[in-house]
């Protein structure tokens, strides 16, 4: 069974029409997949769904009824990594090694770290899915697929 960790800019894909939708869609639905992002990914989905409604790129009633729809998903479909301090330390240590953003760092944590847990139980590799080039280049150089 496939596992994934999706970020907040590929996970937003499963709710607005955006290049990458359909094949995102087929994961998120796929009873065979799991899903995992990390907690904060939450604050995040919602805040730029907001923001498209509130700037016009999606109309408000579509903005709310994909906010509806994934704080549903959130609580259901999906699994989440908690923020913890050592997540935050090694977030720090990303920033710092590959230069990204803050909240970047902390999504690529919560990957790194779910991928060294499946790695020491000898489980299937992880998948990285993420719509920035940079965060996928350090998420390849931290191992992950």
């Amino acid at each position: 069974m496939p596992h994934y960790y999706f970020d907040s800019s590929a996970l937003v894909k499963n709710y607005v029409l955006e290049t990458g939708t359909n094949w995102v869609r087929e994961i998120c639905t796929d009873s065979n997949h799991t899903v995992y992002t990390i907690r904060m990914s939450g604050a995040e989905i919602v805040a730029a769904f907001a923001l498209r409604a509130r700037t016009n790129s999606i109309e408000v009633a579509d903005g709310q009824r994909a906010i509806q729809q994934f704080k549903t998903d959130f609580q259901t479909s999906f699994q989440i990594v908690e923020v913890t301090e050592s997540l935050v330390n090694l977030a720090m240590t990303l920033i710092e090694q590959y230069g990204l953003r803050g909240y970047d760092g902390v999504q690529l944590a919560g990957a790194v770290s779910l991928h060294k847990v499946r790695e020491s139980l000898a489980l299937l590799p992880l998948t990285f899915v993420c719509a920035d080039n940079r965060l996928n280049e350090a998420a390849f150089a931290e191992g992950l697929l």
